[in-house]
């Protein structure tokens, strides 16, 4: 270590600068400033203990910028307009919610396999990470031990990695469930950012977001520590970024209070400004017929109705709202069907929405 000169450490520090991959890209920022930290932490110690004069890495001086100034995350009104519009592909969609409600590194993500879940205890086990090495699928142990873990599940979570499990064709215990690719979940984030028109981040800042997300919901550091596996050090940073951030937030919120808000301009398909109400009542019945129609359209109520009333063609895309809308529907009409059976009389409303649900599975858009 002796030998080494500033020199050295100079030349070194301009070839990781100057790195660039196959597809152009160099090392983050606070890639460089990792390494930079490490090495001039090795020197440190051989200057401390070992008699060496000086620390070079010290006097060529730092490079890279701290993680601090490239964090950035999603509130969860951010995260739910940016869910929408991937609700069109379905595995893009259920990756996401996975990567944001769990708080997962990608690699975690596209590690699980059906076995890793208990519905029962509404419990999801993280003991494997995915890489793709030299055009071979590589499955390892996580990042630290630590990592190894067992986090729990909301129900609607739950719900839905059932359902997505349920379309995965001859899925065994031990198959993974989301044989994508890191640059195919880069793309959604592209294409699902501009599309809802909120700010792009970087997909591990998903996670990011979910701890602002724990935070936001009361949980202590500790608590959020174990949950996500993180260095008490980093998460007290992101505690600060979200803290900064809100106060700015509340400090608007301050400023708008009592001054009348105006709501984001509601547009048609043309972009015209809807600057219209119309209103008209309905009976229970009806209302509820109408709802179902809603749900299996997976359109909002207002552009349903509007569709219909101007006589335009309703086109059903499927997605996890249609199919949770249909699941729901089914389940339903079998209760009627058992009602029946008992005895009772064929309900009208009953045989509708049974047109309905027809009219939507023969009717469905594919891709």
């Amino acid at each position: 270590m002796n030998e080494i000169q500033t020199r050295d450490v100079i030349t070194w520090q301009n070839k990781m600068l100057n790195y660039r991959d196959e597809k152009g890209n160099g090392y983050s920022a606070t890639y460089l400033k990792s390494l930079y930290n490490q090495l001039s932490a090795i020197f440190n110690h051989a200057v401390r203990f070992y008699g060496l004069q000086s620390n070079p890495a010290s006097k060529a001086g730092s490079i890279g910028e701290k993680n601090s100034d490239e964090m950035s995350f999603w509130t969860k009104e951010e995260y739910l307009k940016f869910a929408e519009v991937v609700m069109d592909k379905p595995k893009s969609y259920y990756a996401f919610e996975m990567l944001y409600w769990c708080g997962l590194r990608v690699g975690e993500l596209l590690a699980l396999t059906p076995a890793d879940f208990d519905f029962k205890n509404k419990t999801l086990r993280i003991n494997k990470s995915y890489q793709r090495l030299h055009k071979e699928d590589i499955i390892t142990s996580p990042k630290t031990k630590k990592s190894n873990r067992t986090i729990k599940m909301p129900q609607f979570l739950c719900d839905e990695m059932q359902d997505y499990l349920a379309m995965l064709y001859d899925i065994q215990p031990d198959d993974r469930i989301f044989t994508i690719t890191k640059s195919f979940l880069h793309h959604e984030m592209d294409r699902g950012s501009k599309i809802a028109g909120v700010k792009r981040i970087r997909i591990h800042d998903l996670r990011h977001s979910h701890i602002s997300l724990l935070i936001e919901m009361g949980f202590s550091a500790v608590a959020i520590a174990d949950r996500v596996v993180m260095r008490v050090s980093k998460l007290l940073i992101i505690m600060h970024i979200f803290f900064r951030l809100n106060s700015l937030k509340w400090q608007k919120n301050l400023i708008l209070k009592g001054k009348k808000k105006m709501s984001m301009k509601n547009l048609d398909e043309k972009g015209r400004f809807r600057s219209r109400t119309i209103g008209f009542r309905v009976s229970p019945e009806e209302e509820k017929l109408i709802n179902s129609a809603v749900e299996l359209s997976g359109l909002t109520k207002q552009d349903y109705i509007v569709k219909k009333l101007t006589d335009k063609t309703v086109t059903v895309l499927p997605n996890p709202k249609v199919y949770k809308a249909l699941k729901n529907q089914l389940s339903a009409v079998l209760d009627e069907l058992k009602r029946i059976e008992n005895g009772n009389g064929i309900d009208n409303e009953l045989l509708e929405v049974m047109r309905l649900i027809n009219q939507t599975l023969n009717g469905t858009k594919g891709e």
